[in-house]
């Protein structure tokens, strides 16, 4: 008997059950629909958290101060001031670098008329905007000119914008209060939302990091220097470039150790990519043990399938079919078994993915690879758990099968 033929004896015999042929593949159809949403929930995880890292800058490179060591003591992570605007202008000048911001944050009470807010006041250069790659919403943004001569203006964030004018107003020309200064507000930036780390990122007021300097901290350093590196390809070597420019400014020479950080913000990036892909496995295994489980009970069908059509299969051997012919006709079943309950699996799958979606406003991906993968490895399950039953009936003797009742 040919393929063909093989094949369509397996559906008939498959369809005139059809209930139990049915039921025999809920488990294999529940597995391979959980691995299907697990695996989008974990790869929709993994898209989130590395769209929230590229809102910050894709070629983004940060510099920290350091810590410092007095008497033996050491100070920690930013006990070191000793960062300046001018490292930054030198770094500026480095040839993979696109640009360069200091940052200057300050946390204050800012005072729109009646109402106020508390939030993060955060002196920036011209560049910020395009370092993060945060276009305004309105109005315009910090110029050369406003961080040359300090001038009292400033830039809100929405989370600011909403709690400082409740009443839908435009705030542009409007007068803020920031410790006591008047600053104009002339431009407000587009949301953000939230970072991977639940932080608000739009509750914020930028001005010109020179006004931070002098009119709300009074400090002579800053707290961060924000860079961009020209492509992603420049990242390290901008590191390294950073690294060697700053130990040579800050006189720092081995074995001493650095009085700043360099972060970058790819290797964050891969460190967030690698944890999810590692959550997507596992929870693409923990879903695997219900395809396997759905195996058991194909196998356990085919057994009683073999026991009902002994005589059947003694019949057929009777007029000449070998055992080989037997073997490959319950094969065919128990594959075409697991087969269609894994497409109705990734039916179900897809539609569980997107109702998650809709209804936990969840990103979901799904990788078509693990479509692929789950129809085969619920085929690879028919053939596994159905070769001993098929066996078994291979096996049976003519005369024994006829006889049996």
């Amino acid at each position: 008997m040919n393929m063909h033929g093989t094949l369509r004896l397996a559906l008939n015999a498959l369809i005139r059950n059809r209930t139990r042929s049915l039921l025999t593949m809920l488990g294999i159809i529940i597995g391979v629909a959980a691995v299907i949403v697990t695996v989008a929930i974990g790869a929709g995880a993994r898209e989130s958290v590395q769209a929230q890292i590229d809102s910050l800058g894709s070629n983004m490179i940060v510099v920290l101060p350091g810590s410092v060591t007095l008497g033996g003591a050491r100070s920690g992570s930013g006990g070191a001031s000793t960062l300046t605007p001018e490292d930054g202008m030198a770094i500026a000048k480095l040839p993979d670098v696109a640009a360069v911001s200091p940052s200057v944050t300050v946390r204050a009470q800012v005072v729109a008329g009646n109402n106020n807010w508390q939030t993060s006041v955060v002196g920036v250069a011209p560049t910020y905007t395009f370092i993060r790659s945060w276009p305004l919403a309105s109005g315009i943004f910090i110029s050369e000119n406003d961080v040359l001569s300090a001038t009292k203006i400033c830039v809100l964030g929405q989370t600011v914008v909403q709690n400082l004018f409740p009443d839908g107003s435009s705030p542009l020309g409007r007068v803020v209060i920031i410790k006591g200064v008047p600053f104009t507000v002339v431009g407000t930036l587009s949301p953000l939302g939230q970072s991977g780390l639940g932080q608000d990122q739009d509750d914020t007021v930028l001005v010109p990091y020179t006004s931070a300097m002098q009119r709300l901290s009074g400090q002579t350093t800053v707290n961060a220097l924000t860079i961009s590196a020209s492509d992603a390809t420049h990242v390290a070597a901008v590191q390294q470039e950073v690294t060697a420019l700053l130990e040579e400014r800050h006189r720092i020479v081995p074995p001493q150790p650095d009085d700043f950080f360099v972060r970058n913000l790819q290797d964050i990036a891969a460190a967030a990519s690698s944890t999810g892909a590692v959550m997507e496995f596992l929870l693409a295994g923990v879903a695997a043990v219900s395809l396997i489980v759905g195996g058991i009970g194909i196998m356990n069908i085919m057994m009683v399938s073999v026991t009902e059509r002994t005589r059947e299969i003694g019949l057929r051997m009777a007029v000449g079919a070998r055992g080989r012919v037997i073997l490959n006709q319950f094969l065919t079943e128990s594959m075409v078994l697991a087969t269609a309950g894994g497409l109705l699996g990734v039916v179900c799958g897809l539609v569980g993915t997107m109702l998650v979606a809709l209804l936990a406003h969840w990103p979901m991906l799904i990788p078509p690879v693990w479509i692929a993968l789950s129809v085969f490895f619920s085929a690879m399950v028919g053939v596994f758990f159905g070769y001993y039953p098929a066996r078994k009936a291979a096996a049976l003797r003519p005369i024994d099968a006829l006889r049996f009742e």
